[in-house]
C-alpha cells in the first residue's frame, strides 16, 4: 500500500500560528505531509527560503511525518507530483479566502486532476491572522507573539524596523 502524502504549500513569510495549527492538523491525516514555502509573484518576501524553511522546521520539530522542503519557482502541481502527494492542503480563514482558494483548486485540479484538494478552516482564534497585518504590528513595535513563535516575532521585528 503506498503512503498517504500531502503537501501543504505557501509563502510562510512569516509562518504564523494559524500556518502551525494548519500542519498539525493536516500531519494526522497524512504518513507523510510536505511543507514547502513557494513563489507568490505577487509579493514581496521578506525572508529567504532558507529562513522559512528554518522557521518551519523549528516549529514541527516534533512531527515526525513533516519534511519541510523549498519549492521555490515550481507549480504547485509538479511539486506534488515530484513527492508522490496526491493531495494539496489548503487553508481558509473566512469567506473572502473561500473565492480565492476554490480559484486556485480549480486551476490545480485543471492542470492535473490525479491531486485532491483537501481544505482546512482555520481555528477562529486565528482567522483573522495574517502575515501582512502581523509585519504592520511588528513594524510600529506591537507585540506579534500571539501571532507568531518567540523565535519568528524577534526576527520579523528586526526585518520590518530595519526596512529590510
Amino acid at each position: 500500500m503506498s503512503q498517504r502524502i500531502g503537501l501543504y504549500a505557501g509563502s510562510f513569510d512569516p509562518i504564523t500560528n494559524g500556518h502551525v495549527d494548519i500542519i498539525r492538523r493536516a500531519a494526522k491525516l497524512f504518513d507523510k505531509l510536505v511543507v514547502a514555502p513557494m513563489t507568490n509573484t505577487s509579493k514581496k518576501y521578506l525572508f529567504t527560503y532558507e529562513e522559512k524553511k528554518q522557521f518551519i522546521e523549528e516549529e514541527t520539530a516534533d512531527l515526525d511525518n513533516v519534511v519541510v522542503i523549498d519549492g521555490e519557482d515550481k507549480l504547485t502541481t509538479v511539486l506534488a507530483k515530484e513527492q508522490g502527494a496526491h493531495f494539496l492542503v489548503r487553508s481558509m480563514r473566512n469567506a473572502d479566502d473561500f473565492g480565492y482558494e476554490s480559484g486556485v483548486s480549480s486551476i490545480n485540479r485543471a492542470i492535473d486532476d490525479d491531486i485532491e484538494t483537501i481544505f482546512f478552516i482555520s481555528d477562529s482564534k486565528y482567522s483573522t491572522i495574517s502575515s501582512s497585518m502581523i509585519k504592520e504590528v511588528a513594524k510600529f513595535n506591537g507585540d506579534i507573539t500571539k501571532f507568531v513563535s518567540q523565535h519568528v516575532a524577534v526576527e520579523l521585528t528586526k526585518r520590518v524596523q530595519k526596512g529590510n
